[in-house]
């Protein structure tokens, strides 16, 4: 395997820092929520014997700081920080293959959808997209009512209250090169759960997309948008081990299926070369 490379990119509004693994056709992983590229780190590290992996701190997380003071945060801004990294790392030009996890997977979706000619393959795993449920109008309420918790009560009293989207449990802890929680509370939480795709747009694209959830997580209310995704899909969700975050605890068996999941979907679309 080969060494890591670190960068910076700039971009509108902000400086990114991205992780480089590995040679080969490119894959870009995409972290969500508070997370950064450390989270990442077992994964890619499996991932680069077959790839050239790319992670990156998504604007505003970690080594990625904004150019002015913080705003609450675009998926659109955040898919063309993704096109701009591809285009950057990837020289010999074609389309990558995407795998992003939570919000990333919502940003991996736009991406998808504003530059369909980039992307070969994707994985989209338990996007948050609680505006696609049926009861959107409550899940965003509560939504809503952690963010007012975070302001009133602080940080450890909102996570606490948000835990009831994964089961109740406490959020696992994670390899990250800084903590986040407040950016995300702040910033992040509310629009990106507001985000839904634009289901006739994903329509002609289902063939490379495949959405995902954790095993462990079936029975939570993240994974449910990801069910509800998948229907409008055509398809089922395929179950990678553990739960939300199973790529951090299971990264060899992760990597395995994402493997065939990705590979699959490049086979079966028969637009891209």
């Amino acid at each position: 395997m080969d060494a890591l490379e670190t960068g910076t990119l700039a971009v509108p509004g902000a400086t990114l820092h991205y992780e480089v693994r590995g040679s080969g056709p490119l894959l870009l992983l995409m972290c969500g929520g508070n997370s950064d590229a450390a989270v990442f780190e077992p994964l890619a590290e499996i991932l680069s014997g077959d790839y050239r992996v790319v992670s990156l701190d998504p604007r505003g997380n970690s080594r990625s700081p904004l150019d002015g003071p913080p705003t609450d945060q675009r998926i659109d801004v955040h898919a063309d920080d993704a096109y701009r990294l591809i285009e950057r790392l990837n020289p010999f030009g074609g389309p990558a293959a995407v795998f992003g996890s939570c919000s990333g997977g919502l940003t991996a979706l736009e991406l998808a959808l504003r530059h369909p000619e980039e992307v070969r393959s994707l994985v989209v795993h338990e996007p948050p997209a609680l505006g696609l449920l049926p009861d959107a109008a409550d899940r965003l309420a509560f939504i809503d009512a952690v963010y007012a918790t975070y302001r009133r009560d602080g940080i450890p009293a909102a996570m606490a209250q948000l835990s009831a989207l994964f089961g109740d449990r406490p959020a696992p802890v994670l390899a990250e090169a800084h903590d986040n929680t407040e950016f995300f509370l702040a910033h992040v939480m509310r629009p990106f759960t507001r985000y839904a795709p634009d289901l006739a747009a994903l329509a002609p694209l289902a063939a490379r997309i495949t959405v995902a959830g954790g095993r462990s997580s079936r029975a939570q209310i993240i994974h449910r948008p990801a069910l509800a995704l998948a229907g409008h899909l055509g398809q089922t969700v395929l179950e990678f081990p553990g739960g939300h975050v199973g790529y951090a605890k299971y990264p060899g068996e992760f990597a395995r299926l994402l493997t065939g999941a990705l590979d699959a979907a490049a086979r079966e679309d028969p637009v891209l070369p």
